[in-house]
């Protein structure tokens, strides 16, 4: 059985959302990404950088929540339509799974945390307004990329649409409006009402 180790409201939550959609079963290690026992040396052992999520599958161990997901995806989602089946299709997952990550997920990570998370004296109004700036490009870029389509790869949701989706996931709590992106808005509320995804967000 798969392991994953990680609490839900962290990076975990990819992977916790993919194996729902796959149906596949799993142990979920809850391991807080702010506890001590990241340090433990049973979990060092498992992932010597101290971080979550983490993956078991058999033999193999696997760090960093991308990774994990498109692994899993290409191993347990080519019949589900979750992998492409085509080089280009997989080639295009890469790319915008690689893309959210470079251009999306350090800025809007930091507007969720100097505006809803840190305690308000941590709190830099700076880095919000600068990070909001930030995130206008690759939001067009994202909206554009959605005009006329339903998904990032047309027709049907794939891990290029889970793994984006999952980071766009903290404007929510964010409270990040996102009526200027109007293909993006619509796309993002099509992924997040899934049930995979309302599944993973109780475990």
């Amino acid at each position: 059985m798969l392991k994953l180790y990680g609490i839900t409201a962290s990076r975990a939550f990819r992977p916790l959302w993919l194996m729902h959609e796959l149906g596949l079963e799993y142990e979920q290690v809850a391991i807080d990404y702010r506890g001590e026992e990241l340090n433990d040396p049973a979990y060092l052992a498992v992932n010597p950088n101290g971080r979550i999520p983490a993956l078991v599958d058999g033999e193999l161990v696997l760090w960093e929540s991308m990774a994990i997901n498109l692994y899993l995806a290409r191993k347990y989602g080519a019949d589900s339509g979750l992998w492409p089946n085509s080089i280009e299709g997989e080639a295009l997952a890469l790319q915008w799974s690689f893309w959210v990550m470079s251009e999306v997920e350090d800025p809007l990570l930091s507007v969720l945390m100097h505006s809803r998370v840190l305690p308000a004296e941590k709190r830099d109004p700076e880095k919000v307004s600068r990070n909001l700036g930030v995130l206008k490009a690759p939001f067009a870029v994202l909206d554009r990329a959605l005009a006329g389509r339903d998904y990032l790869l047309g027709k049907h949701f794939t891990i290029a649409d889970l793994n984006v989706a999952a980071v766009l996931s903290w404007c929510k709590p964010a409270h990040l409006a996102l009526e200027d992106y109007p293909q993006l808005e619509a796309w993002l509320q099509r992924c997040l009402a899934r049930p995979a995804r309302k599944q993973a967000q109780t475990a």
